[in-house]
């Protein structure tokens, strides 16, 4: 097989496998080796828990997202490999855990108040085919519960001034606000968009009728608020180590004249404490910040933790996606002296699908250059590690054998009986006889002796051919460099072809292997 025939093979199987791990094998990653239920490291054996996955902030693509119309390539290829990533997070990182139950924290869609029916519709359609949504709301049949989100619903001052926005959320994706059971602890999601809207009007009203229902009713179950805006926190607030982006301060916009919210970054601080007194919480989740963050917020219960997890999305400005995992007790001891406890999570991290396209993008040029510049008789360091080893083990043995040899060139053997009739053979040194210059022979070993007269005629031809020849010598030179040229131009041009069919060939096995990928779990169900 020649050498170029080789590389061509090894790249295809380089290719190949790079392939299979960016498309399919880099999403087991989190449930073979690094992620696992927060229970199981748990002492206690005999306890037995509801496990909740937790995804957030999904924000389908739309026209919204780059201000392109809606049936523009970009925005077209650019959604598919969105949803594709998305949909292989969840299908083959996430639900391989078997969640008994899974949490959408809000932000499903990226313009969600602002397109037509028709859009939003379209929109819904790829989001359940994303997340393996049916009918009834349900991921296959594991209860799924959604709370709204700025990109579904809008702040206070979009959503006051489109209520059809909130009709069409509410009949897919349920009631803003709502409460239910997840083992033996109570959820409490709320609508955070409205919550600091103007209080005389009714979305921030009925918000906190809710919120007063809650806390007139008493419980012995444990709560947790779910909310998709963070609660407040001080600007430059430490999010701990799995934070990769700065600390996002707090923002907050009033409309002048309705007082309605335009935008804020967390829930204003005096809701925010209203919330944890009147709900008292054990655990708050939230999403909205598209980055993850863990604080502690202090209330007259106590301390309570926040999570607030990363987007699900490898496009919405956090390269390390993530979701949660949560184990919910069944069974709550109300002796406990921190009910915090009895809930246990574990941050997940996903594939990061910007580092999978930059590695496709520097093997492509590294098989660029090496086609291209790879050497016709190829290398072998192998081939030329033998060689050296083989060329000093032959001069080694050469040189014993010419060291034996020179021993016995002047020597000779005399046969001696001793007395009692046995032979000995005695080696003998022969005299050396030492050889003037002058006295070398004029023919040595069939070879012609130049004597001094020859090498002046010779000289003196040679400076007549030189002579000769720098007459002619423009001439000459010009003869010989456009051979020259020429083989360099037909050396590239081969080369250039050659390196076109090889990655044709390496094409020609992997591009199908790509594509049944794309196939295979864009249409898997």
């Amino acid at each position: 097989m020649k050498h170029h025939h080789k590389l061509t093979v090894a790249l295809c199987l380089i290719w190949a496998i790079t392939i299979l791990y960016g498309e399919m094998f880099a999403f087991w990653v989190p449930s073979l080796f690094t992620c696992s239920w927060p229970h199981h490291n748990l002492l206690k054996s005999d306890e037995k828990f509801t496990k909740v996955a937790i995804v957030t902030d999904p924000q389908l693509m739309d026209k919204t997202s780059f201000r392109l119309s809606s049936k523009t390539l970009a925005l077209e290829v650019a959604q598919f490999y969105t949803d594709i990533n998305m949909r292989r997070s969840f299908v083959q990182s996430i639900l391989p855990f078997e969640p008994e139950v899974v949490l959408f924290l809000g932000d499903y869609f990226d313009g969600g108040p602002f397109l037509p029916e028709d859009e939003w519709e379209e929109s819904l359609s790829r989001f359940k085919h994303v997340f393996g949504m049916n009918s009834e709301g349900k991921v296959g049949d594991v209860p799924t519960f959604y709370i709204p989100g700025n990109h579904d619903i809008g702040y206070s001052r979009v959503a006051s001034h489109k209520l059809d926005v909130i009709d069409r959320y509410e009949k897919v994706f349920g009631n803003r606000n709502r409460r239910f059971m997840i083992g033996n602890v109570e959820f409490i999601s709320i609508d955070a968009q409205a919550i600091d809207g103007n209080p005389q009007k009714d979305l921030a009203l009925e918000v906190w009728k809710f919120v007063q229902n809650v806390s007139s009713d008493a419980t012995s179950h444990p709560r947790v608020l779910l909310t998709h805006i963070p609660l407040y926190r001080p600007d430059q607030t430490p999010c701990g180590p799995h934070r990769r982006a700065s600390v996002i301060d707090q923002r907050f916009w009033r409309h002048f004249q309705d007082q309605e919210v335009i935008y804020q970054n967390y829930v204003s601080q005096e809701s925010s404490k209203k919330l944890l007194e009147m709900i008292k919480p054990v655990l708050v989740l939230s999403g909205h910040d598209h980055e993850q963050c863990t604080v502690t917020h202090k209330s007259e219960t106590g301390s309570v933790t926040e999570h607030t997890l990363g987007t699900i999305s490898w496009q919405q400005g956090n390269i390390y996606p993530s979701f949660m995992l949560l184990s919910v007790p069944n069974a709550v001891n109300q002796n406990s002296s921190d009910l915090e406890e009895t809930l246990h999570t574990q941050l997940c991290f996903l594939p990061c699908q910007l580092y999978i396209y930059m590695w496709y993008l520097s093997l492509f040029v590294f098989t660029l250059l090496a086609l291209l510049l790879w050497p016709n008789h190829g290398i072998s360091f192998v081939n030329n590690a033998a060689d050296y080893i083989s060329n000093v083990m032959k001069l080694s043995f050469s040189s014993g054998v010419t060291k034996e040899k020179n021993e016995d060139e002047n020597c000779e053997y005399e046969m001696v009986w001793d007395a009692e009739g046995s032979m000995h053979l005695v080696k003998k040194v022969l005299p050396t006889l030492v050889k003037r210059q002058s006295d070398k022979p004029l023919v040595e070993r069939g070879n012609a002796v130049m004597r001094s007269a020859a090498r002046k005629n010779e000289a003196e031809q040679i400076e007549l051919v030189m002579d000769s020849n720098a007459n002619a010598g423009g001439s000459v030179s010009d003869s010989l460099m456009r051979p020259a040229s020429k083989s360099r131009t037909k050396l590239v041009i081969h080369r250039v072809i050659r390196t076109i069919m090889m990655i044709i060939a390496i094409a020609a096995l992997n591009v199908p292997i790509y594509m049944m990928l794309l196939f295979k779990d864009w249409v898997e169900q």
